[in-house]
């Protein structure tokens, strides 16, 4: 039910008009007088090393799901995950903060000060994804990371909340009505599709109007080789698939100054991007695949590349272009956050009562001679559930009535009176 919506958004911010974009995004409402504030990252390398050890857990786990319509190849974005579900946390409250954190192994303190750190970071390389040239990625890589709120127009929204989300992470909420689809659906996917340079055309979660609360991260790279690979070394190359079956594809190849490292089980190097970015490519031992690689040997070959020596490698590698979406409730179940997706309670920071109802990413990249482009959107909804609690005694001075205006600690009636006619 949705007659019972709560008032106006709780912010008294300017409503700024954003670039216009056809269908347009609504106006972006922000705490008033709340600034983003300027961190230090060097204050924060501890937290900064549990975002890396989380997002390589996200990740693990969303390459355990698989994902849907990737035949049997996975893309996925663990840093769009954590950045979305940082920002719920925000919002997180009883067992659901305490369950968030220790499934996450997010930072006990400083976690949105951290974030915003991490945000500031990525935005040295930030830049319009529309503007990109996908068929010659830029040489001074592109990391557009952008986060969207929208929140229904009658319910709501903790002002506790909207002045972190403004502190630390630069955003506020964009005020819509689910129930108007036919405006608001197009508002979503128009922001998807401008924030990823129309790499992904639409929101990834189905359309529901009975939501009131929509948060959606959004991920776009796109960056040149260091040393791009020549086309005219590239020729078919043979490829085994899981099943065994011996195929042929087109392979890239060159000869190169390289991160190694390698243990039991694998081997890796570090592709570098023209500035600030690499790909880090992990093959496991034959008759293992990726897909056995957990969070915790995942965390071993970045630490071991952190201090990997670089050798002259000469390197075969394939052209791809793949893309995959998840159901990310299944995901969130298999990294224990039942509590996280059943409470009705501990979102009451954000929306009074608001339960997560869908949580889905889309996620795609190309990889070719000249570099990589690749985009990702999480969104995570939720809705305002049942109806608020009922009084226990409704009492209506709608008659003439008695009072008193009584001191408490001695009980003496200072005023008494009566009312027959309030007129």
């Amino acid at each position: 039910m949705k007659n019972h919506r709560m008032a106006k958004i709780v912010a008294a911010g300017t409503i700024v008009a954003l670039t216009a974009c056809s269908p347009p995004v609504p106006g972006l409402l922000k705490a008033d007088g709340v600034e983003r504030v300027s961190v230090d990252r060097a204050a924060y390398a501890a937290e900064l090393r549990a975002f890396r050890a989380s997002a390589l857990t996200l990740g693990a786990a969303l390459l355990a799901d698989g994902g849907e319509g990737s035949e049997g190849n996975v893309v996925s974005s663990p840093g769009s995950l954590l950045i979305a579900l940082a920002m719920l946390r925000a919002g997180a409250s009883g067992e659901t903060a305490v369950e968030m954190d220790q499934a996450l192994g997010l930072p006990d303190r400083n976690r949105d000060a951290a974030m915003n750190a991490l945000l500031e970071s990525l935005a040295a390389y930030d830049g319009d994804p529309g503007s990109v040239d996908e068929s010659n990625p830029p040489r001074k890589p592109v990391m557009h990371a952008a986060n969207g709120l929208f929140v229904d127009k009658d319910v709501t929204t903790g002002k506790g909340y909207l002045e972190t989300l403004a502190r630390h992470y630069g955003t506020g909420v964009y005020p819509v009505a689910f129930r108007d689809e036919d405006a608001t659906r197009p508002a979503l996917d128009a922001w998807v599709d401008r924030n990823t340079g129309g790499r992904i055309k639409k929101a990834p979660a189905k359309y529901d109007r009975d939501n009131t609360f929509s948060l959606l991260n959004a991920l776009y790279f796109a960056a040149a080789w260091q040393s791009p690979f020549d086309p005219n070394n590239t020729s078919d190359g043979p490829f085994s698939t899981p099943d065994g079956e011996e195929i042929s594809v087109p392979t890239m190849h060159q000869m190169l100054e390289l991160a190694y490292a390698e243990g039991a089980g694998w081997r890796a190097v570090e592709l570098p991007y023209a500035e600030g970015f690499a790909m880090r490519l992990v093959l496991p031992a034959p008759g293992e695949g990726p897909e056995t690689l957990t969070a915790a040997e995942l965390a071993e070959i970045a630490a071991a590349l952190d201090t990997a020596p670089e050798v002259s490698a000469s390197i075969s590698l394939p052209r791809w272009d793949h893309a995959s979406s998840f159901e990310l409730r299944k995901v969130f179940e298999s990294l224990g956050l039942a509590k996280t997706l059943a409470t009705t309670q501990d979102f009451d920071a954000i929306q009074s009562r608001l339960r997560i109802t869908q949580a889905a990413q889309a996620a795609n990249i190309t990889v070719a001679e000249k570099g990589t482009v690749a985009a990702a959107v999480t969104q995570i909804n939720g809705a305002v559930t049942g109806a608020p609690p009922l009084p226990e005694q409704t009492i209506d001075f709608d008659r003439p009535f008695h009072y008193q205006i009584v001191h408490l600690e001695t009980g003496l009636p200072l005023f008494m009176g009566k009312v027959s006619d309030p007129r």
